[in-house]
């Protein structure tokens, strides 16, 4: 009874009334001021000492996990907290330690524990939720072991600095054009005050603090800035717009309620967590890792 609380009745904190949104789309300014503050938790812990960093992948990583169960559970989705919990200590020990190697073996045999999981608490479902928490997983806990992985290169620390920063850079950019320049929609249907104007100012900003990131601090040639800043707000604006779109299919306006107000983590994180990949494997291809 204990196991099946722990997925099927995991708390889903009462959604706050809604913030006041910009012309620019979501709560842009709640989402700056969030992300300079986990920028400044992430810049103390990898200064201080790298394994506390590894402590706040986990923690961000298992308050993600308990909130997209709560918000699954909305439609009556079964997503197991345990082995989620379980899965993504896992993949981020399997990763410092290991590497790449053991972000993916970690992922797979964490993968294999939820469906064993969910299988065992029985019900005529457990084929959906497994794929709704093999998603889950995926998303926060596959995607944030690459953090991890920015963190093991030889300039680790400027690394998740840089990943981070260009999610802030490219949401301030798009704030102030968007509220500025706005008129034309970018996905009307999904976000409809995001604007292809803010969407050019997030590429500006972004593309700044890349040229800016390359050359004082990670040690690469500039125009590989250029890269990064793009690529990152593409991947970015796209981790945005595809939670609002989970969140428009789940009838839930907010992943969570961590920050009052504000919603919750995953609300903060959806554009920065889909850039560490990007960011790693550009940060590879440009130091000829």
């Amino acid at each position: 009874m204990g196991d099946v609380w722990l997925g099927r009745l995991a708390p889903r904190p009462p959604t706050p009334p809604p913030p006041a949104e910009s012309k620019a789309g979501r709560n842009l300014p709640a989402a700056i001021a969030t992300a300079l503050g986990l920028l400044a938790v992430v810049a103390l812990s990898l200064f201080v000492w790298i394994d506390l960093f590894m402590l706040v992948v986990i923690a961000f990583m298992v308050v993600g996990l308990w909130e997209a169960a709560g918000a699954f559970s909305t439609r009556g989705f079964y997503l197991p907290i345990a082995p989620l919990w379980t899965a993504a200590v896992a993949i981020v020990l399997a990763t410092r330690f290991y590497g790449e190697l053991g972000l993916l073996v970690s992922f797979f045999y964490g993968s294999l524990l939820v469906i064993a999981w969910r299988f065992r608490a029985g019900g005529q479902w457990a084929a959906r939720d497994c794929a709704a928490a093999l998603f889950a997983l995926a998303w926060i806990g596959l995607l944030g072991g690459f953090a991890t992985l920015l963190a093991g290169l030889d300039n680790g620390a400027w690394a998740v600095i840089t990943f981070v920063l260009l999610p802030v850079a490219s949401d301030t950019g798009g704030y102030f054009s968007g509220v500025l320049l706005g008129k034309h929609p970018m996905a009307p249907t999904i976000s409809p005050k995001k604007s292809w104007e803010g969407f050019g100012g997030s590429i500006a900003l972004s593309t700044l603090a890349g040229i800016v990131c390359a050359q004082f601090a990670l040690d690469i040639t500039w125009w590989w800035g250029i890269i990064l800043g793009v690529a990152c707000t593409i991947a970015g604006t796209a981790g945005d717009l595809s939670e609002s779109l989970l969140k428009r299919d789940l009838g839930v306006k907010d992943m969570g309620s961590i920050f009052p107000g504000h919603g919750g983590v995953l609300d903060r994180v959806d554009s920065i967590l889909v850039c560490a990949p990007v960011v790693y494997i550009l940060l590879l291809a440009a130091t000829g890792t």
